[in-house]
C-alpha cells in the first residue's frame, strides 16, 4: 500500500468518527429551554452546607424563605409566593425586623444603653411587642407593653414569659388619652421623668398623672418610647431588609406586591426600594373591614361605610383581624403611600375561609392578617391575568390567633374539597 492510500484510509477514518459523532447528538434527547433555565436556578439556590453562625438571636432575623404558595397559584394560573416572616427568630413575625431597627437606631443615638436599667415602652396589638420584649432580652434591657384588651389572650401571655411588664387596657380612639399608644408614650415620658439616671425630657410629651409618677418612683435608666407608628426605622427596616431579599429572591421579576397596614411600614418600606427598580411593579394595599385605609387608597378619603370622617372619637369598628387596618395615616405609612397603586378590601368571613383553605390545601397555619394578605394577593392574581408572579407577606403564624380568629375559624377537621369561589364568596354568618 502506497503512502496516498494509507493518507485516504486514515481520512476516511476520521471522517466516520466525525459523521458518528454528529448523529449521536442529533438523536440524543435535546434538553427544553425550561429544564435548562430549572438547572440554572438550581445552582443559584444551591446550599454547600448549614446557615453561618451568627450573634446571638438578633442574628436571625431577616433573610427568610419565599415559597410558591401551591393551592393559590395552581388555582389562579399565577406564581403567588408567601414571604415566611413567621420563621424570623426572636419573635417569629415581621415585626422582629422592626423592633431590631428602632433599637438599633435608639442605642447609634445614645437613647438607649444596655445594663443600666432602659425600659423600652410600646403600644401595640401584640406581635411588636412579642419582638421587642424577646429583643430586650437579649440586649440588656426590660420592657413595658401596653396592649387593646380585646387582643388575643396568648399574645400578653406569651409576653408576659418573655420578662415584660403588660397593660392591657380597654380600646379607645387614638385622640383619647387612655389609647394604648398614648398609654405607652405617657409611661415612657414618666419613667425618664422618675429616673435615677439623667436623660434629656422628651419634648411635646404631657406630664404624666399623680398616679404614673407614684408606680415609678424607683425607677432606673430611662424609659424610651418605641412609637412604631411614627417611627422611620419601620419602614427602613423594610427598605433595608424586606424589600432587597425580595428583589434578589424573585432575580427581579414581580409583577406585584400585596400587604395589609397596621403602621404601614412594611408596605411603605418595600415599596420605596422595589417600584424604582421593577417597571411596571403593582402595590396593592390588602385592608380588612372597618379600616379606612381602603378608601383612602381607592378615593383619597379616609372613609369607611360605618364610619365617617370626622367621627374617629369612637373606637374602630370591630374586625375579628389583628394586626392591619386603621383609621389614621401614619407617618410610615405617608412614606410610601403615594406608591400603593390599588387596595383590596377583605371581610372577616373572607379572611376566616382563607385560613382555612390554606390549612387544607398547602398544611400552612398563620394568622389573621396573614390570611387578609392572602385573600388580596388572590383578588390580585385574577385581576392581572394568569402569568404574573405575585409576592405576599405571611406576617406570623395562627398559634399567637388561637382563642380569637382561630377560635372564631373552627377546626379544618377532614375538609379536603373546598373550592376557591367558596372562599371568595365567603359571607358572615346572619
Amino acid at each position: 500500500m502506497n503512502e496516498y492510500s494509507r493518507f485516504y484510509i486514515g481520512a476516511a477514518f476520521l471522517a466516520g468518527i466525525v459523521v458518528a459523532l454528529g448523529l449521536e447528538q442529533r438523536l440524543r434527547p435535546q434538553k427544553k429551554d425550561d429544564d435548562t433555565a430549572e438547572a440554572s436556578r438550581s445552582r443559584l439556590n444551591a446550599r454547600t452546607g448549614p446557615p453561618a453562625i451568627v450573634e446571638g438571636v438578633e442574628g436571625c432575623i431577616g433573610n427568610t424563605p419565599l415559597f410558591r404558595i401551591k393551592s393559590l397559584s395552581d388555582a389562579t394560573g399565577c406564581e403567588i409566593l408567601g414571604k415566611a416572616e413567621f420563621l424570623n427568630g426572636a419573635g417569629q413575625s415581621s415585626k422582629d425586623r422592626v423592633a431590631l431597627s428602632m433599637i438599633q437606631i435608639a442605642e447609634e443615638k445614645g437613647i438607649l444603653t444596655p445594663g443600666t436599667g432602659d425600659t423600652i415602652y410600646e403600644g401595640t396589638s401584640g406581635s411588636t411587642g412579642i419582638s421587642l420584649a424577646a429583643l430586650a432580652r437579649a440586649k440588656g434591657y426590660l420592657a413595658h407593653i401596653c396592649m387593646p384588651s380585646d387582643q388575643a389572650i396568648e399574645k400578653s401571655n406569651l409576653l408576659l414569659k418573655l420578662g415584660a411588664i403588660v397593660d392591657r387596657v380597654p380600646p379607645a380612639p387614638i385622640v383619647e388619652k387612655e389609647n394604648f399608644v398614648n398609654r405607652a408614650r405617657a409611661l415612657a415620658h414618666a419613667h425618664t421623668l422618675s429616673s435615677t439616671t439623667p436623660s434629656p425630657v422628651e419634648s411635646g410629651v404631657s406630664t404624666p398623672d399623680t398616679a404614673e409618677m407614684e408606680g415609678l418612683r424607683t425607677a432606673r435608666g430611662r424609659g424610651y418610647f418605641a412609637d412604631q407608628f411614627e417611627n422611620e426605622a419601620n419602614w427602613r427596616a423594610h427598605y433595608d431588609g424586606t424589600g432587597p431579599e425580595l428583589y434578589a429572591q424573585c432575580e427581579g421579576r414581580l409583577d406585584a406586591f400585596v400587604a395589609g397596614a397596621g403602621t404601614g411600614g412594611t408596605i411603605s418600606g418595600v415599596a420605596l426600594y422595589l417600584k424604582p427598580r421593577i417597571p411596571g411593579l403593582t402595590v396593592v394595599l390588602a385592608d380588612p373591614q372597618g379600616s379606612g385605609l381602603y378608601n383612602r387608597v381607592r378615593y383619597g378619603v379616609m372613609f369607611d361605610i360605618k364610619e365617617r370622617e370626622g367621627t374617629r372619637r369612637r373606637p374602630q369598628v370591630d374586625t375579628i383581624v389583628e394586626g392591619i387596618g386603621i383609621n389614621r395615616v401614619t407617618a410610615n405609612f405617608e412614606a410610601g403611600k403615594e406608591l400603593v397603586d390599588d387596595a383590596v378590601r377583605v371581610t372577616d368571613a373572607q379572611a376566616l375561609a382563607m385560613a382555612r383553605w390554606l390549612v387544607e390545601k398547602d398544611g400552612i397555619f398563620i394568622g389573621s392578617s396573614s390570611a387578609v394578605n392572602c385573600f388580596a394577593a388572590v383578588k390580585t392574581a385574577m385581576k392581572l391575568g394568569p402569568g404574573h408572579r405575585i409576592v405576599t407577606v405571611l406576617s406570623d403564624s395562627g398559634s399567637r390567633h388561637l382563642s380569637r380568629f382561630w377560635a372564631k375559624a373552627g377546626d379544618v377537621g377532614g375538609a379536603t374539597d373546598t373550592k376557591l369561589e367558596d372562599v371568595l364568596n365567603a359571607r358572615d354568618a346572619k
